[in-house]
This record gives C-alpha cells, structure tokens and sequence, in this order.
C-alpha cells in the first residue's frame, strides 16, 4: 500500500470521497521522509507545518534544567498541531523522529488550497479536532489524578504499542517518574500478574 493510499484510508473513515477527491487530495505532495532523530521543530522556532504520522513514532519534549521532559508520543495516524502553528509564537518545545518516519505535512496555504477543492475535509477537521480536545481533557485529569502506578496502568491499557515501542527512560518521563520508579512500577505489576 502506498503512503497516499494511507491517507485516503484514513479520511476514509471519517467521509467518503468520489474518485476525483482522491486524485485531488493525491496531488497535494504531502509526503515527506524523516530519520530517526531529526527534529522537526525546535524550541523557540515557529512552526510552519502540521504533521500527520503515516509511520515512525515522533516525540515532543521540553527542557528543564537540562533534562528532557517528555509530553507526547505521535504514531501512525496521529497528528500533530503544534501549538506554535496556532499561535503563531516560537515554539516552547521540541519534536523529534524518535524512529524513521513518513509524515504527511500540511501549510496554512496548502491546508486551504485542499479545503476549497474539497470541502467536506472541513467536517473531518472538525471532528477530529474535537475527538483530540477531548482526549487531551482526559488525559491531563488522568495525569493530575492518577498515581504513578495507575498512570502506567493506564497506558498499558489504552496505549500498550508505547511500552514495547519506546525507550524506558523517554516512558518514565513522559510518566512523570524516574527510570528507577518505573522499573519498580513494572517489577511489582509483573508479580501480581
């Protein structure tokens, strides 16, 4: 399957397009290729570009006191808005290729050319931006409320490709914890299982 035909699957499952949408949405040249470890925007510059991941895995994190603190982890068929994008203000973090990885990239003006020669993309925007608003809601309350333990829980439940997929120190941090406590969290699950 190629990477075009990713795409079109996946707004498939939101709208159906005629064969000429398709062709159209084809058109656009959206894919670009990305090795591990190449940053796609760094703190304090301006994003120009959305992303959508076809493949890899991208991770965004910020420094504090040196240390990366990791937020978010991007896999296949997520997308990524960074906040400078919206806000037209320098980025207060980092994305990085934490894999290789093949990303569909979006530009205000290519966003609206695709908008005015397919129109209905518009209802899937919609409806995507408000299925992850809503998702960000829930997480940040898991992650106010949730101990440690239950915040790992929580992501072997809901997001259980990370844990195998993910580096232990960047999981720990996007947990909030030490690589130790981590590996104490996941010593004592292992026992009661």
């Amino acid at each position: 399957m190629t990477m075009d035909n990713l795409i079109i699957n996946y707004i498939s499952k939101y709208i159906p397009l005629t064969e000429e949408e398709i062709e159209i949405i084809k058109e656009q040249n959206l894919i670009r290729y990305f090795k591990k470890n190449e940053l796609l925007l760094e703190e304090g510059e301006y994003a120009k570009e959305c992303y959508f991941v076809l493949s890899g895995c991208v991770r965004a994190y910020y420094l504090m006191d040196g240390e990366e603190r990791n937020t978010e982890f991007y896999i296949e068929n997520q997308s990524i808005t960074p906040v400078s994008y919206q806000t037209k203000k320098p980025s207060e973090y980092y994305l990085s290729c934490l894999e290789d990885c093949v990303l569909a990239l979006g530009s205000d003006e290519r966003n609206q050319k695709l908008l005015e020669k397919v129109p209905k993309l518009t209802t899937m925007i919609m409806q995507m931006s408000n299925e992850m608003l809503v998702q960000k809601v829930i997480e940040f309350d898991e992650f106010k409320t949730f101990s440690p333990e239950q915040r790992y829980l929580n992501l072997l439940e809901k997001r259980p490709d990370l844990v195998n997929r993910i580096p232990l120190y960047h999981l720990a941090s996007y947990l909030g914890i030490t690589q130790v406590s981590l590996s104490r969290i996941r010593k004592r699950i292992s026992v009661q299982v």
